[in-house]
């Protein structure tokens, strides 16, 4: 566990970049802290590793005040990921990886056991990629290196500063889909700075929106969403305002019609391609009568490459779904259940109406409260 106590960070030309945070993050948690630029989100998690020093109040890891911990053990045992990725250039892959646990000491048999089992685990097979360096590797693949190699010592903690902030769309959406992937399996307390509330909302636990140094709420997506405790909340995640009774709004308002769909026998290369003009990273599966087959990720096809693989063979199934006649709280409440962070809407044949996503749920709301406004002013 994580627990700030009234913290504060005060540099020596009296700017306050923190101001008497009090919080706790639980043991196997996603926390993400975001803000506009400034608002003291990176310095806060900066702070857990003491790679800034706080200068009032107390933090605890699992009970410990930090102060009393060495810095550069406590950093060990925490990883550490950065949106610059900081591989070494002149490091392997595998050497890269296995860094902090040849610097706590390990042996070698286990570093490189351990190294094989992280790349694999990121669909980077050690005997293509464990003797490259880091420029022979795409931009996303880097970044696989940066969060595995934080993971590679098996810290209970990691710290995740926009790690994937620089890449294109696709390969961000496979990172955070492999990222949540990861933390269901092995369930590490991870702290991730994002500026990107569509990110924050796919993402985190809990989020953190933070003003000028405060803290103004800490909630779980739904509740960020549904009652935004301050009026700069609201703002933030785009001014939306749920309605008093989301219960009586049909799923079929909110949804998004223009869904990018696939047919189960086209290729592998056709359904990249499709996703980079749909700027996608999901397709709905369907048949010749638009019935509702399965979901293809983009996750995991940055390598499979042969256009003789075909949609079917990686399509996932499609849960949760919705029926036409659901309502948007049913989307609200069974959206942080969709591994793909879609679900589409069927009707009684199953055929394909429309999806639902975190951002389209987001940006209904917020179309609606703009109308509201606009007809409170005429």
């Amino acid at each position: 566990m994580i627990e700030f106590k009234d913290v504060s960070k005060t540099y020596d030309d009296g700017f306050e970049a923190v101001q008497s945070l009090s919080f706790k993050i639980e043991p196997g948690e996603l926390v993400v802290l975001i803000g506009p630029s400034g608002c003291g989100k990176t310095t806060t998690m900066k702070m857990i590793n003491c790679l800034i020093p706080h200068t009032e109040g107390k933090i605890f890891i699992e009970g410990q005040d930090i102060d009393k911990l060495d810095p550069v053990i406590l950093r060990r045992n925490i990883g550490y990921v950065i949106q610059q990725i900081g591989l070494f250039p002149h490091y392997t892959i595998a050497e890269n990886v296995g860094l902090i646990p040849k610097l706590k000491k390990w042996d070698p048999q286990k570093i490189k056991a351990r190294t094989n089992e992280l790349m694999n685990m990121v669909n980077l097979d050690p005997s293509l990629y464990a003797n490259r360096y880091p420029k022979e590797l795409s931009g996303g693949q880097q970044q696989r290196v940066g969060v595995i190699r934080a993971l590679a010592a098996n810290p209970d903690i990691i710290l995740m500063d926009e790690p994937f902030g620089a890449l294109d769309p696709i390969t961000r959406g496979q990172l955070q889909d492999e990222l949540l992937r990861i933390q269901s399996t092995m369930q590490k307390t991870i702290v991730f700075v994002t500026h990107d509330i569509e990110e924050a909302l796919k993402l985190g636990d809990r989020i953190a929106i933070m003003q000028k140094g405060h803290l103004l709420q800490m909630d779980t997506p739904d509740q960020i969403l549904l009652n935004p405790a301050h009026g700069f909340v609201e703002e933030f995640v785009g001014k939306n305002r749920i309605y008093q009774n989301p219960a009586l709004i049909p799923v079929v308002d909110i949804m998004k019609e223009n869904v990018a769909v696939i047919r189960p026998e086209f290729s592998l290369s056709k359904a990249l391609s499709l996703m980079r003009q749909r700027k996608t990273d999901t397709l709905v599966v369907v048949d010749k009568s638009n019935a509702l087959l399965g979901i293809l990720s983009a996750y995991g096809l940055h390598i499979k490459q042969d256009s003789a693989n075909t949609v079917e063979k990686y399509m996932k199934p499609a849960k949760p779904v919705l029926d036409r006649s659901a309502s948007a709280k049913d989307a609200f409440v069974q959206i942080t259940q969709a591994p793909f962070g879609i679900i589409p809407v069927v009707d009684h044949s199953r055929k394909v109406l429309g999806i639902v996503t975190k951002g389209s749920l987001l940006s209904a709301f917020a179309n609606q409260w703009t109308e509201e406004e606009e007809g409170e002013n005429d």
